[in-house]
Order: structure tokens, then C-alpha cells, then sequence
């Protein structure tokens, strides 16, 4: 396949291949749009089965990366990197110094982070190759996951003041996949407000520590689906709504902090249809990137999570235009940051 043949390609302005024998570094940067501003998005390493998927998932997250920094008014465009390798066994320092000259000889058209099988400690290793990288702890905002999660909070709270008309979140249920840095802090938000807990991940370190924390109740990866519960809020990887996980969802709100989690476009229709609201992923997920957009010498964390919380009356625009269009919340998410991604940034702050 083809990079123009791929069904997620969407006028793309690059998409750059490299590979460094000395490390083993395979990788793609995709860059969405730069309308707005340099692309920005984190770097996920995973073990893609393919070279055709690798380059799925970069052509998707970058895309999504665009969307998600005009929705936010952020003067940011669109970009993702994959890495195909196994974050478990495949890191060196002279992987990710390769990565890092790799960003540098696009000259700044990409700025990139941490992300799925990445770390902030990673991106220090490739700061010393190139100066185009964010979240990062000396000189900028840190790890951007607390951010991240809590717009997903937020977002959440957007979410059940729409469909079940309530401010607080005690006693609601919860089912929360994938236990990684955001799904966990995720979590400790959620019980703090007396959430009742369900969590779902194939680590059963992740799961005894949540439960011990957050007296959250242990479920089996392929059962989270099936619970009773009136939130279900994915943070692992994408695609887990589709149509074999619809039928079963009993949740009347999906929440989550993972990128991509329409298997494809029109189940945002399917969930509408059965009754449930779709919080948009790059609508709700977008702290990590607002967090990065306040870094500076004058970086201020309490500001910039006040920025973050602004996800909420984002949700609440995004749920108001689907209901008066008549159409799904990711179709009004969509075509409101569409209006954005071309127009001037103080129109759209």
C-alpha cells in the first residue's frame, strides 16, 4: 500500500520515512497541517505488526493532532511519530538520539513529545539531538499525562451534566481500560469525587495497585465492555469502538483518554443511534497538548490547567452543535475545528 492509497490519508502535507541501521530506529513522522502553527504530537512506539499499520496510525493520530489543536484555539498544527519496535526491549540511548536527529532535519515542522510506549525521560535522551521537543521536565511543562487526565475529568463532568443532568459524579459508575500513566491519574480523580470504580488492564501489577488506591474492582480486559455501568472511559489504545463492542457497551456515556477510539467514522452515528454520548477523543483529550502550549520560562502549572479545564464548556459547544445540526457529536466536533483550523488564532481562543 501505497502512502496515497491509504484510506486514512488525508491531503497530508509530508510523510517522512527513516531508518538508522546503527540504532535499529525505524520510524515515520507524519505531518497533518501546519495552518496554525508547527506540528505538534507525541512519538508512540509499539510493535505494528506491519509496516502498513505503522503508518495507519501515524497518518490517523496526526490528523487527529490538527483537530485537536484548533478545537483547543492553540496555535499548534498536526503531527505524529511512530517508532515500530517494542518500548519493552527495543529502547537504547542511540535509538533516541537517532529519533531526535530525525525530528531536527525536518527544522522544526514537528515538535515532539511522549506518548503510548514513550516517557518523558525518553524525550531528554532526544533533547540532546534536537531542541524541537515538549514535555519534558528541565525547560518545560513535564509530563503532560496529569494535564491530559485532567480534561479528561472535565470532560467527563461535561459529559454527565449533559446526559444526566447532574454537577457531581458520587455514586456514578465508571469503567475505566487501561491502567497507563493517564488512566491511573484518571482514577484518582474519579474516586476522589466517589466514583464507584471498575478497571481493566492486561497488567495485574496496574490493577492490584488501583484497587488497593481507589478500591476500584479488577475486570477482565474482554469483559469491560458488558458492565453495568454509566460511564466507559477507554485509555489504552484506539479502535475499541466498533462493531463488535457497540451491541455490548451498557454505558450511556463513552470518555476516555485514547486517541482514535472510533474504529471508523461511522460508528460515531452507531453510538448516537444507541443512545449513548460520545465525548470526542481529541475534544476531551487535549490537556497534554494545552499543558505544552503554556511552557516557557514563565510556565505556570495552575494556569495552565485553568486553561485545561476550559475542555468542559468545549464538551458542552460540541454536544449543543449535534443536537441542533441533528448529527453525531463527532461530526460537530469536527466541523467546528474545522472552521478553526484556517483561521487566524485570536478568532479562535
Amino acid at each position: 500500500m501505497t502512502v496515497f492509497d491509504n484510506s486514512s490519508f488525508d491531503n497530508h502535507q509530508s510523510v517522512v520515512f527513516h531508518a538508522d541501521p546503527d540504532s535499529g530506529l525505524r520510524a515515520i513522522i507524519a505531518i497533518h497541517n501546519t495552518a496554525r502553527g508547527a506540528a505538534v504530537g507525541g512519538c508512540r512506539m509499539w510493535p505494528y505488526a506491519s509496516e502498513d499499520e505503522a503508518l495507519t496510525d501515524a497518518l490517523r493520530l496526526s490528523r487527529g493532532m490538527s483537530y485537536k489543536s484548533a478545537l483547543a484555539g492553540l496555535p499548534f498544527g498536526g503531527g505524529k511519530s511512530v517508532i515500530i519496535g517494542d518500548p519493552a526491549t527495543d529502547k537504547s540511548e542511540a535509538l533516541w538520539r537517532a529519533m531526535g536527529r530525525f525530528v531536527d532535519s525536518l527544522g522544526g515542522r514537528y515538535i515532539i513529545a511522549e506518548d503510548v510506549g514513550t516517557s518523558p525521560a525518553d524525550m531528554e535522551i532526544v533533547r540532546r539531538e534536537t531542541r524541537h521537543v515538549s514535555g519534558i521536565a528541565e525547560g518545560g511543562s513535564g509530563d503532560p499525562s496529569p494535564a491530559t487526565a485532567w480534561g479528561v475529568f472535565v470532560g467527563i463532568k461535561a459529559a454527565v451534566h449533559a446526559r444526566l443532568g447532574r454537577d457531581d459524579l458520587k455514586g456514578i459508575g465508571v469503567a475505566v481500560q487501561g491502567l497507563g500513566h493517564v488512566g491511573y491519574e484518571l482514577c484518582r480523580l474519579l474516586a476522589a469525587e466517589g466514583v464507584v470504580l471498575y478497571v481493566a488492564d492486561i497488567d495485574r501489577t496496574r490493577l492490584a495497585k488501583a484497587g488497593a488506591a481507589f478500591g476500584a474492582t479488577s475486570v477482565d480486559p474482554g469483559a469491560v465492555y458488558d458492565l453495568d455501568v454509566d460511564i466507559f472511559a477507554p485509555c489504552a489504545l484506539g479502535a475499541v469502538i466498533n462493531d463488535d463492542t457497540i451491541p455490548r457497551l451498557r454505558a450511556t456515556i463513552v470518555a476516555g483518554s485514547a486517541n482514535n477510539q472510533l474504529a471508523e467514522s461511522r460508528h460515531a452515528d452507531a453510538l448516537a443511534q444507541a443512545g449513548i454520548l460520545y465525548a470526542p477523543d481529541y475534544a476531551i483529550n487535549a490537556g497534554g497538548v494545552i499543558n505544552i502550549a503554556n511552557e516557557g520560562p514563565d510556565y505556570n502549572q495552575a494556569q495552565a490547567f485553568d486553561q485545561v479545564s476550559r475542555i468542559y464548556d468545549t464538551l458542552l459547544e460540541v454536544f449543543a452543535r449535534a443536537d441542533a445540526d441533528g448529527i453525531s457529536t463527532d461530526m460537530a466536533a469536527e466541523r467546528i475545528a474545522a472552521q478553526r483550523l484556517h483561521s487566524k488564532i485570536d478568532e479562535a481562543a
